[in-house]
């Protein structure tokens, strides 16, 4: 009955799934409703969640709560703590969840609804949900390893050298774009500002709360947790409200610059449990809550689309992304789909919480299916926007040049409506605020104040942006401590004491390093006259994917040793199922490369580096003779004026110089670890390189531990591989051959003692199970 239920529930969501996407295709000339997305979103996460990852979870890794993770083995209280699954799952999805899928896909809108829908659900079912799966569950076996020192160990030196140069250099510019979405959307907000930075306290409380007043009261500090964080939304209302607080708190973006470089320095420096883990969980709570929430306006409200399936703009004329749509749509939208930031969560701090094996499949597919949906549901925000108002503000520049701009391209607008639009939502202007966060915080407003009968706009509008900065910050943090893990490694080989994680002079200078390196970025990008986002943010889903291009190097040679170690075995190893990463990789690096050349040498200024550096220089000479010849009465404005221009011009050549640069390197450094990975695949393949995995060695957990960990392993009895994973563990040196019938265990050879049996591949599994845990070493 339960079975027949089951079969039965899994065909009416594939029948759903099925509809939504029918109506999507075939209607074309006219507005859809936005529920026909909801729907067939979720019903991909369902189907991917339900059937593809546990398939790689019983066939391909083969999970095991028997063997011991490394937060078990390496309790230190810091690092390694042993945390509960649902908080461990808050920290994982508040830090892979960052400015990625909420302004990626709201620049992306700008080719269409289509394009970006397509990729966000396609890329994270099949690419980017596998890969975190595989990169977790490979760190956990390796005691919580770095992708740089499992490339290292897996493929070779000089691969894990590049790898852990390409990731620090990867990792500081992802850094540096996430604050920049930060200062984008709290400069000149002092509403916002008040909010997010009433969280770090929050966050401390809760963490002092668990550790030393209720230790374990997870339900109780998430309730005043939640309450506080509500209360600190209302109070950015009261200060906004206030002339004295409104000005204290109306801080420029250099000064919010600042301000996050300071919060990034001391986050990456406190133990994990203080601030990192409880504030992770708790913006968890609002982000995955105001998600949902979102979703039910959006089925309460049933707004339209306003943008089209697919826009004018995918020939490469946008005014928010310069490019096709080809390849810059899959660039633009990361980390909804696929990113290679994940795996430095993966990998760095995940793995060292994690309590049991299986917990991998919710928190490393799980949470990937989770955060594509927050990527769908910006998406979905910034499609129902009016074209004109959504262009308006993500076009750095004067107002009445803006609109005039705008409206020339076939979407009116008036600069009395967003000056309107900006004083009902609180703010003092709505214009230039490129970046993407703003404008999702408009479309969310709008829906959740439709909710209501139109009412509250302003308060929704600002709830939006600390659900924002909440995301972005949490993922700043975490990113920065990985960059620390990372340095300390690199530094350890200087001196020793220096990759100690648990020196107390190695974690701040560690930290200094990393901060300072991404904070010379994130400046560079608030002085751009542009507004930063424009040139970094192309860089940024570059860098994402070289990244992600790189971790599935490493997923798919595991992949592959783990099938050529199994062919020796009960079961020939199925040498195909490294396609599960072999395809995104191929994919990614079709995107990645072709964008990557196209940023460097497009002939068109707007897309090319190298094209704008040198018109900017065409341009040089006229500005400099402007400060000469400026007229004798109006000299000290307009020469003022002209020195800005001409000092704005320099500025923009030596951004566009350094961002050409650092592709070129980016680029060179993931072909010729693309290359070392193809060589150790086809070495591999010929028998010339031996399939040896770097897995530390198991340590089997107590009966107790399993029991209170609540888990059944009987469903997962019957699958061939997995009983021939368990013998092996068993046994030890254990020889085993499989008969000729697909389903029975017909030989077992254990220390030299041979038996025939004829059990069936459930019994054997059961029979091992016990006598493992009454300490026989014996399976048969």
């Amino acid at each position: 009955m339960k079975r027949s239920f089951k079969i039965i529930l899994s065909l009416g969501v594939a029948v759903l799934g099925g509809f939504a996407y029918g109506t999507i295709a075939l209607r074309r000339g006219e507005s859809i409703n936005s529920a026909y997305v909801l729907i067939a979103a979720v019903c991909t996460y369902v189907i991917g969640y339900r059937f593809y990852s546990k398939w790689i979870a019983a066939s391909v890794l083969t999970l095991n709560d028997r063997r011991a993770t490394p937060c078990e083995v390496h309790d230190d209280g810091k690092d390694f703590v042993k945390t509960n699954k649902w908080i461990v799952f808050g920290h994982h999805f508040a830090a892979i969840a960052g400015p990625g899928p909420l302004v990626g896909p709201v620049l992306a809108a700008q080719f269409g609804y289509l394009p970006g829908m397509l990729w966000i659900l396609i890329g994270a079912v099949l690419g980017g949900a596998v890969q975190d799966f595989v990169i977790l569950f490979a760190s956990m076996r390796r005691n919580g390893k770095s992708l740089g020192q499992m490339m290292k160990e897996e493929m070779n030196s000089t691969a894990g050298a590049l790898a852990s140069v390409a990731i620090l250099a990867i990792l500081t510019i992802l850094l540096a774009v996430l604050a920049l979405v930060v200062v984008k959307v709290l400069a000149e907000s002092p509403w916002g500002v008040f909010t997010v930075a009433a969280t770090v306290p929050i966050a401390l409380t809760m963490g002092c709360y668990l550790r030393f007043v209720r230790i374990g009261k997870v339900l109780e500090a998430s309730a005043f947790g939640v309450a506080l964080l509500l209360l600190a939304v209302w109070g950015g209302k009261l200060v906004y409200q206030s002339p004295h607080w409104s000005q204290v708190f109306g801080f420029c973006d250099l000064t919010v610059a600042l301000g996050i470089i300071g919060y990034g320095l001391i986050s990456a420096s406190l133990p994990v449990w203080l601030l990192l883990a409880p504030r992770d969980y708790l913006s968890t709570f609002m982000k995955l809550g105001t998600i949902c929430a979102l979703a039910l306006g959006i089925l309460c409200v049933l707004p339209d689309l306003q943008m089209p399936a697919i826009s004018r703009f995918v020939d490469g004329s946008g005014l928010v992304v310069a490019g096709k749509v080809f390849p810059f749509c899959f660039i633009t939208i990361a980390c909804g789909a696929i990113s290679g930031f994940h795996t430095l969560i993966a990998s760095g701090t995940t793995p060292k919480m994690i309590s049991r094996e299986s917990y991998a499949r919710h928190i490393g597919y799980g949470a990937m299916c989770c955060e594509s949906f927050v990527a769908i549901m910006a998406l979905i925000a910034a499609c129902t926007l009016e074209p004109g108002v959504y262009l308006s503000m993500n076009v750095k520049g004067e107002a009445a040049v803006t609109v005039a701009k705008v409206t020339a391209l076939g979407f009116p607008v008036t600069v009395e409506q967003m000056n309107s639009l900006a004083q009902q939502l609180g703010e003092k202007s709505l214009f230039g605020r490129t970046g993407g966060a703003a404008t999702l915080a408009v479309g969310m407003a709008h829906i959740f104040s439709k909710t209501f009968n139109g009412r509250w706009l302003d308060l929704w509008y600002h709830f939006a942006i600390m659900f924002e900065a909440l995301f972005i910050l949490t993922t700043l943090d975490a990113g920065t401590r990985v960059g620390r893990y990372l340095i300390q490694q690199v530094l350890g080989r200087i001196w020793q004491p220096l990759g100690d994680p648990k020196n107390s002079r190695a974690i701040p200078l560690a930290s200094v390093i990393m901060v300072g390196a991404w904070g010379y970025f994130l400046i560079q990008g608030v002085r751009d006259p542009l507004g930063g986002i424009n040139s970094l943010w192309p860089l940024f889903g570059i860098a994402n994917q070289m990244l992600a291009a790189m971790a599935l190097c490493l997923a798919t040679t595991i992949i592959l040793k783990t099938q050529l170690l199994r062919g020796n075995g009960i079961l020939t190893g199925r040498k195909s199922l490294v396609l599960i990463t072999l395809v995104p990789l191929v994919w990614l690096l079709a995107v990645t490369m072709t964008a990557g050349v196209e940023k460097i040498f497009n002939a068109d200024p707007r897309i090319g580096f190298l094209a704008q550096a040198k018109s900017l220089d065409g341009k040089l000479a006229a500005l400099q003779n402007a400060v000469v010849t400026a007229p004798a009465g109006q000299k000290s404005e307009t020469v003022a004026r002209a020195q800005k221009a001409v000092q704005e011009n320099r500025t923009l050549h030596f951004n566009n110089l350094l961002d050409a640069g650092v592709t070129a390197a980016f680029l060179v450094l993931a072909v010729t670890i693309v290359s070392l990975s193809l060589r150790e695949w086809i070495l591999l393949l010929r028998g010339r390189r031996l399939p040896k995995l770097s897995e530390n060695d198991p340590v089997w957990l107590p009966e107790y531990a399993v029991k209170e960990a609540g888990q059944d392993l009987r469903p997962l009895a019957g699958t061939v591989a997995l009983t021939v994973v368990l013998a092996k563990e068993l046994s030890g040196e254990a020889g085993l051959e499989r008969s000729r019938s697909a389903d029975k265990i017909c030989h077992c050879e254990i220390g030299g003692n041979h038996q025939a049996s004829h059990k069936s591949d459930q019994q054997l599994y059961l029979e091992m199970t016990e006598r493992r845990f009454n300490g026989v070493r014996r399976c048969c």
